[in-house]
């Protein structure tokens, strides 16, 4: 996969179709695996004890009709024709919407948001903003308590896909192994079931390490084996068992079900709804395929799959009313073939949970990188693959709930419960965000979304009060786990909004910082000091603190702010935005370095060089476009030396060289742009076939750098350029320091108890247990300098 662009369906029109061929046999290991192995247990779900399977067999034609109809709504109507088309720059999944929404609407709590973001290449809009007025949008933008109350939305979805990664391998590898009843005996099947599937749940975590890519390539075969496996067996029993089956699916046996069932059959839809486990699965990993590929998949082998081994299983129990074990999936497969197909389904379980733990190392990341979760240490495991990442971590508390939830339950019913709310609260979460993102973003009538709300939303509903009724049996797991998790992702959130307040309104002014000198007794010593801050203007006050204490800085001193824009991918080529602070004798600068929500944060060997080498392409063309600029002015150098510039004026630095020296394209817009945070204009500065232009007005001028001739580089860059470039570079000799602030976080005398609560022992308990700054970005233990800071808020 290509990492620059984020996409890995770029193709020539020749093979475009052998290219989604290709995605498509792909997504049946990563996409697949949950929703094709719920064959296994929503029949055994369903008729675990609410309802039974009699004579007249409405009950089971009853269930076979519910499936074939949220089978065909949700996952086929709903998510294929309607939510994929939702993509964020080709990124699916909760943030994928809430960050569409957040470009759309000014409903974003994202600290440090500047305008010059809205440059990006992928910060693109389906109109201007100033065409997109309708009274939702102003109605959102004009309550702030609603912009919470979407982020505790999002919130609330982004947990319930981390408690269907721990809920999914247990019934998925339970509900496979539970198929030794038919090879053992009873008191020998009770005793050995937990143990086997506690044994493969810790295999399954334990190869988390070696990532998705190294075991990858056997997911989709045994996925499609696993497909076909079930169609076959399907069709077989269709055939030698009840020919007529394909009347069940007909929506009248879903009336006669309920006419019959009354209340009993409207809870036992929570086993039902079991069926579209792995659904959301389609929309999440869609950045990592195409909207053809998964839509050409779904649609023409693995919906096909899912309704006739349904069939089938309805079909073999029309004509066994009395069986000697509860209704299962391998009650229907031919005792020739059980071992087989028993093989099969353990593989496929294991391939089902592995996509879904692989989703929620995903999703958490995503929740880190917006603030919204602690730090934690995230591996990436493969270089050529974007987005296959582990985090230790969050990967042995999930499996440690996982077996306890597999020993606590002991079955598929209460695990199977639990696992069914969780699902249809995604959903219900996925179907009201998409209803803003078809007003806000796609601009349709206000009407079209309520339709969409009210089908979809009634449905998931049905579902969900379903699900709901079984709190007592195992929903309330899902519901404890969501409202802990969001809990601390809420808190967390909370508290870095509220420290980066704090920052904004104790930080320093640029006079302060041009004041010291000698004659404050403030010394500069060799080296470059980087500041890491979260503010994108302004002198920082734990930099304020460190001088205090320690009367010195470095000779180079950047500022540099790590943030994260509301997109999913930042290209490298617009990722550092830099300008300087001060004049430029005074050698100070500010970096900004942007990444989106799917970006790898760490994704170059040394973080210093790369910065420095940035630091070297914007002096070349800060001191080139001054010298045009002043080309007639005699006394262009000592100006532009001396000059007491605002820190406010950035440019964007491209990552990419041609032909071994480094290109730029200025694109400056003649009309200054308003920047938050007090800046007067932003110019872009990329590599010439990086970025597109985002001003209809522009003035483009290109030049390069040859650094084997002394004779050009003193013709564009003069004697002024070149002292500044060899003290940058005699700096990063002389070593580097990694300025982080040590913060501890306390509530205002006068809060409330609940705040006190949140802030001085939930937050500060998260942060002294969880990695800091430093080990985040990688800091040098030898090269960190940490400056104390209370932050009262």
């Amino acid at each position: 996969m290509d990492l620059e662009h984020g996409k890995c369906w770029d193709s020539s029109k020749k093979d475009s179709w052998k290219t989604i061929l290709i995605l498509a046999y792909q997504s049946l290991g990563v996409v697949y695996g949950d929703l094709g192995i719920s064959p296994l247990y929503v029949y055994k779900s369903t008729f675990a004890e609410d309802i039974q399977h009699s004579n007249t067999n409405e009950e089971i034609f009853g269930a076979l009709s519910f499936v074939f109809w949220t089978l065909t709504l949700v996952p086929l109507f709903k998510y294929v024709f309607i939510v994929l088309r939702a993509d964020d720059n080709g990124e699916g999944g909760t943030f994928a919407l809430y960050s569409s929404i957040c470009r759309h609407a000014k409903v974003s709590l994202l600290p440090n948001r500047q305008a010059a973001d809205e440059a990006l290449s992928t910060y693109k809009l389906e109109q201007p903003p100033e065409k997109n007025s309708s009274r939702v949008k102003m109605y959102l933008e004009k309550h702030k308590f609603l912009h919470t109350a979407l982020l505790i939305l999002v919130l609330l979805g982004t947990c319930m896909v981390i408690g269907d990664g721990l809920l999914t391998p247990a019934i998925s590898v339970f509900s496979a192994v539970s198929g030794l009843e038919f090879f053992m005996s009873k008191e020998h099947h009770q005793y050995a079931v937990i143990p086997i599937t506690c044994f493969i749940i810790v295999c399954l975590f334990a190869l988390q390490h070696y990532g998705t890519h190294r075991v990858g390539f056997l997911f989709a075969p045994v996925v499609l084996i696993w497909l076909l496996c079930i169609s076959a067996l399907g069709l077989y029993n269709i055939i030698h068992w009840n020919s007529h089956v394909y009347q069940a699916l007909s929506p009248y046996y879903m009336f006669k079900f309920l006419k019959k069932t009354r209340k009993r059959g409207w809870m036992s839809l929570g086993g039902i709804l079991l069926c579209i486990t792995g659904s959301e699965a389609m929309f999440a990993d869609l950045g990592h395929f195409s909207y053809a590929a998964i839509q050409i998949a779904f649609t023409f082998l693995v919906y096909p799959a899912l309704i006739l081994a349904y069939m089938g299983q309805a079909a073999y129990l029309s004509k066994h009313h009395e069986t000697n074990y509860q209704i299962s999936f391998f009650v229907s497969v031919p005792e020739s073939v059980r071992w087989p197909v028993l093989v099969v389904a353990i593989l496929a379980s294991i391939v089902g949970s592995q996509a879904i733990i692989s989703g929620t190392f995903s999703i958490i990341n995503q929740s880190q990188s917006l603030g919204c979760f602690p730090r934690v240490k995230v591996v990436h495991t493969s270089d050529k693959i974007h987005g296959q990442i582990y985090i230790p971590e969050i990967n042995w508390v999930l499996m440690i709930l996982c077996i306890a939830v597999t020993i606590g339950f002991r079955d598929t019913k209460h695990i199977g419960n639990a696992s069914g709310l969780a699902v249809m609260t995604v959903m219900l979460v996925t179907t009201c965000l998409t209803a803003l993102v078809i007003i806000l973003c796609w601009h349709k009538p206000p009407i079209l979304a309520l339709c969409f709300l009210l089908f979809f939303g009634s449905i998931e509903l049905l579902y969900f009060s379903a699900s709901l009724t079984k709190f007592r049996e195992g929903a309330w797991l899902p519901i404890l786990l969501a409202l802990f998790l969001t809990t601390i992702m809420f808190v967390w959130h909370y508290a870095t909004i509220k420290k980066y307040e704090f920052d904004l309104h104790n930080k320093v002014s640029l006079e302060w910082l041009l004041a010291l000198g000698p004659s404050l007794g403030i010394a500069r010593v060799p080296g470059i000091g980087l500041v890491f801050t979260d503010l994108t203007s302004g002198i920082p006050a734990n930099f304020s603190r460190f001088v205090t204490n320690l009367p010195a800085f470095h000779r180079i001193l950047v500022f540099v702010c790590v943030k994260s824009v509301p997109v999913p991918h930042v290209p490298p080529a617009e990722r550092y935005l830099v300008g300087r602070v001060g004049p430029a004798a005074h050698r100070s600068y500010r970096c900004i370095v942007r990444y989106g929500y799917r970006d790898v944060h760490q994704d170059v060997d040394s973080f210093e060089s790369e910065l420095v080498d940035r630091l070297a392409d914007f002096i070349c063309y800060d001191w080139y476009k001054t010298d045009r600029t002043n080309l007639y002015t005699d006394d262009a150098v000592t100006s532009r030396s001396n000059e007491s510039t605002s820190d406010g004026r950035l440019a964007v630095i491209g990552t990419v060289s041609l032909s071994g020296a480094p290109a730029y394209e200025i694109e400056e817009t003649l009309q200054p742009a308003n920047v938050s945070g007090g800046f007067t204009s932003v110019e872009s500065v990329t590599d010439v076939i990086e970025m597109e232009p985002v001003r209809a007005v522009q003035r483009r001028v290109r030049f390069a750098i040859d650094d084997q001739s002394d004779t050009d580089a003193q013709s564009e860059i003069n004697l002024q350029s070149q002292q500044e470039l060899e003290d940058l570079f005699a700096a990063q000799q002389a070593g580097t320091a990694f300025i982080l602030g040590h913060s501890h976080v306390r509530a205002k005398q006068g809060s409330s108890l609940l705040k006190r609560l949140a802030i001085n022992f939930g937050y500060n308990f998260l942060r002294r247990n969880c990695r800091g700054p430093d080990v985040a970005l990688k800091v040098p233990p030898v090269s960190l300098l940490e400056v104390g800071m209370v932050y009262v808020v």
